[in-house]
């Protein structure tokens, strides 16, 4: 282990590894040393290069808080995210497809009634969203719960905004296996720009707009869980969202309507929308 060069660095580096008991563990750290080492080859990094990556990623985990997690969006930006999640949800025909939980997601909310109102006092167009879950055969699934959250009508997530919480809310499913919720029409918005994640992709050339959607994660007894989002059909970026998390199986018309009746049995006042949108879960 002397003597180590460009040549011989690698191979010194994953013979340190030998006594490592975990071997799924030892299987990662092999693979990244390997691809990690290759990259640094790739590029000729310069030591100056290397350090800027370095203050990066102190700069990344110094963003981080409780409500925010800047590795996340780092992760999702780079496309990552989305390469895991379709590894690890390879789903048969039919089901419905998942896409990024996000960097939003607090678990924890309250389960509401049928048809509530989670964007209540939020500016906005009233909408309504409803739907069926079933399995992949078109059995209704009584039970299921749908843990749905947004941002309110100007692209803001509570979470963002100082002691603020809206927009958020789960509903379980009766024995025809269908759900009904009023909220605020979702809107196209800028992922956080302001820290070391935002100013990479301005090195890109590339924009941080996602395009609207509803996020939602669909459990049942006995079912695989499938984290995914609804997203507004015609919205301007969707063949560029950020994070690259948009499937055209997740993209629904959001039906626009003048004053008058509403699904939930009631009336608007003001012109609304409706979208519906059945989840197929696979059995598990």
């Amino acid at each position: 282990m002397r003597n180590l060069n460009e040549a011989n660095l690698t191979d010194a580096v994953l013979a340190r590894l030998e006594h490592a008991a975990d071997a799924r563990f030892k299987e990662i750290i092999e693979s990244l040393v390997r691809h990690l080492h290759a990259f640094v080859r790739e590029t000729q990094l310069t030591e100056a290069e290397w350090f800027a990556g370095i203050q990066f990623l102190t700069a990344t985990g110094q963003k981080c808080d409780d409500k925010r997690q800047e590795y996340i969006l780092l992760s999702d930006t780079l496309g990552v995210s989305m390469l895991v999640d379709a590894i690890n949800h390879r789903k048969p025909g039919g089901a419905t497809e998942t896409t990024v939980l996000g960097p939003f997601y607090v678990p924890g909310s309250n389960q509401l009634p049928m048809w509530s109102d989670v964007a209540r006092g939020l500016n906005g167009v009233p909408t309504y969203i409803s739907g069926r879950v079933s399995d992949v055969t078109g059995k209704p699934i009584a039970g299921a719960t749908l843990d749905v959250w947004q941002t309110d009508g100007e692209g803001v997530y509570d979470v963002q905004r100082e002691g603020a919480s809206y927009a958020r809310g789960k509903f379980v499913t009766g024995a025809d296996g269908r759900y009904g919720f009023r909220t605020v029409k979702p809107v196209s918005y800028p992922i956080p720009t302001d820290g070391p994640v935002g100013k990479m992709l301005l090195r890109m050339g590339r924009h941080p707009y996602r395009p609207a959607h509803v996020h939602a994660i669909v459990s049942a007894p006995g079912c695989e869980t499938v984290t995914t989002h609804i997203f507004v059909k015609g919205d301007r970026y969707l063949g560029s969202d950020a994070v690259f998390g948009v499937k055209d199986s997740l993209v629904v018309d959001f039906g626009e309507h003048a004053p008058g009746p509403t699904p939930d049995g009631g009336k608007s006042a003001s012109p609304f929308c409706t979208a519906e949108y059945d989840f197929r879960l696979v059995r598990s």
